[in-house]
């Protein structure tokens, strides 16, 4: 297994689109937003398949990065990113949802498994390695018999929704306390 080097990327996991918006499965995506707005990003660009945004955190330039194709075709548009900056697989962080974690916890990982999420094993077969990092935000198991597409894809309202804020401005505050 590769050695993690600084981080260069942080790499926000969703779905595009008002539908998708405030939806568990677009944890990645509002970590990253909640990044952005800390650091005054005005601006975001489209850039190889992905929005993107330059930002100085702690005196280092990292880009965030939305892909703008589905969750499960993530990999594409980060790898052209990836080429576009000649940034490493072990310089890029993915933040991104995780069911296999208790609603609300946020861990830190480096290489290892998918456990099941089709963005990482996107991003896995377009990079050729899973020796990049990652910030898992925890979603939790649907109650009942719900599937977990139906859980992660359920719009957030009320206290559902000021909680899913919450956990991703804690996730922000791991990504920066890596960076």
């Amino acid at each position: 297994m590769a050695e993690q080097k600084p981080i260069r990327i942080v790499c926000g996991l969703g779905n595009p689109g008002e539908r998708y918006a405030l939806t568990r499965h677009n944890a990645g995506f509002a970590t990253v937003d909640t990044l952005a707005e800390r650091h005054g990003v005005r601006y975001w660009k489209s850039q190889a398949g992905c929005l993107s945004a330059t930002v100085r955190i702690d005196g280092r330039e990292v880009t965030l990065a939305k892909p703008q194709g589905f969750m499960n075709t993530s990999g594409g548009p980060l790898s052209k990113l990836v080429r576009e900056l000649r940034v490493r697989p072990e310089e890029i962080l993915v933040v991104h949802d995780e069911v296999d974690l208790p609603a609300g916890e946020i861990r830190y990982k480096f290489g290892g498994g998918l456990n099941a999420h089709n963005g990482l094993r996107s991003i896995k077969a377009k990079l050729g390695t899973a020796d990049f990092a990652r910030v898992r935000v925890g979603i939790g198991r649907p109650p009942g018999k719900m599937s977990v597409a139906d859980w992660a894809l359920r719009q957030l309202k009320g206290t559902f929704a000021e909680e899913f804020d919450v956990t991703c401005a804690q996730a922000a505050d791991v990504v920066e306390s890596l960076l």
